[in-house]
């Protein structure tokens, strides 16, 4: 088993409110995209289906579930240690993640109310459950005397643009892992209470119902615009982009390993298995998928992290520049080879089995 990153300590901006983690590739991101475009989307190909998930979205079926009631009303001082610092650090990403979904939806909702409605109504229904799910992570943030100052973070975090076709292939990608990853976790602790140490893990089955629908919007505007998967083009987009996700992924669960140690979950296999799950998932939305059965597949996922882990001990090394500069082009050269090689290996063709697949 790889080594696993020890969680730092928390720093603090001020009194109870954690500062902001560094930006790097590996933590979650704010995106801008092309408004005008969006609003222009022509959706008609697939308006029923849209509908049918808009009405869905404007149902709410979770709008008394994020309740804090009394089990949450108790000190979390006995949760210390790595525990501790791993949870807070998994509370942390997970709430910045959800934040940046809302700015998205809320921002997409405001600029294509007056040209497209349904889609409009579709971004401020998701907008309001990222909302609500940042604000529950904030607040148990709060019960570890922390919390996210969310206002400074809109202010201050680096906003990256994406093209509309990207922000719907990683947006629908980013819904289903994070179903995956939920509906996993909650599945576990259903079969081991013991490790529910926090009453957070209860939600996590509703929680994952919003990813799923979230989800499955984005699988409808996608399957709406031909181009997105109907060409060679895409195909290799879709390749590129479920890559990248499964290496972040991958990345980020080993270094995070000691949360799901705390958890009795195995990190390896539920890395390996919230890829495989969320690769079958795509099926439904993308022409191709990942051979995730290809003997080296998850082996060479693994080696981007180790390389990734070897970045990081050069960085923080106190070894001069221009040393450090030469130190990193092994392990930086080494992981562009493994994700080459993870792209070459040959795809599995969705479309020809578009009518067996659910």
């Amino acid at each position: 088993m790889v080594k696993s990153v020890e969680t730092t300590n928390p720093n603090y901006t001020k009194p109870g409110i954690k500062a902001p983690v560094q930006e790097t590739l590996l933590t979650p991101r704010f995106y801008t995209t092309d408004f005008e475009a969006v609003a222009n989307l022509d959706i008609s190909a697939n308006e029923t289906e849209l509908e049918a998930i808009v009405a869905e979205l404007r149902a709410d079926y979770n709008r008394h579930h994020f309740v804090r009631d009394e089990e949450f009303q108790q000190s979390w001082e006995h949760v210390d240690g790595e525990k501790r610092r791993a949870f807070i650090d998994f509370l942390e990403r997970s709430c910045t993640s959800e934040f940046s979904g809302f700015l998205l939806f809320k921002e997409l909702s405001r600029r294509l109310k007056a040209k497209n409605p349904l889609l409009a109504d579709a971004f401020n229904y998701m907008a309001r459950d990222e909302a609500r799910h940042a604000g529950f992570l904030n607040k148990s943030m709060a019960d570890f005397n922390l919390s996210l100052d969310l206002s400074y973070l809109t202010k201050h975090r680096t906003y990256t643009f994406f093209p509309p076709e990207w922000v719907i292939y990683t947006v629908y990608l980013s819904e289903k892992i994070g179903y995956w990853r939920y509906i996993l976790i909650h599945r576990h602790i259903q079969a081991n209470p013991e490790y529910q140490f926090y009453p957070l893990f209860r939600k996590f089955e509703s929680w994952c119902q919003d990813e799923n629908r979230h989800g499955d919007f984005f699988k409808a505007l996608l399957r709406s615009q031909p181009k997105l998967w109907n060409n060679w083009k895409a195909r290799l987009w879709v390749r590129f982009f479920l890559l990248t996700v499964f290496v972040t992924h991958t990345i980020t669960v080993f270094e995070r390993a000691s949360f799901y140690e705390a958890i009795g979950i195995h990190p390896r296999k539920y890395n390996n298995t919230v890829i495989q799950e969320t690769n079958n998932t795509s099926a439904r939305a993308f022409p191709v998928i990942l051979n995730t059965n290809h003997p080296e597949f998850f082996w060479r996922l693994e080696q981007c992290f180790i390389n990734t882990q070897r970045l990081t001990e050069i960085k923080e090394s106190n070894r001069p520049g221009i040393i450090k500069f030469w130190e990193k082009i092994s392990p930086t050269w080494a992981i562009i080879s493994h994700m080459l090689r993870l792209y070459l290996i040959k795809p599995i063709n969705t479309e020809s089995t578009r009518a067996t697949v659910s």
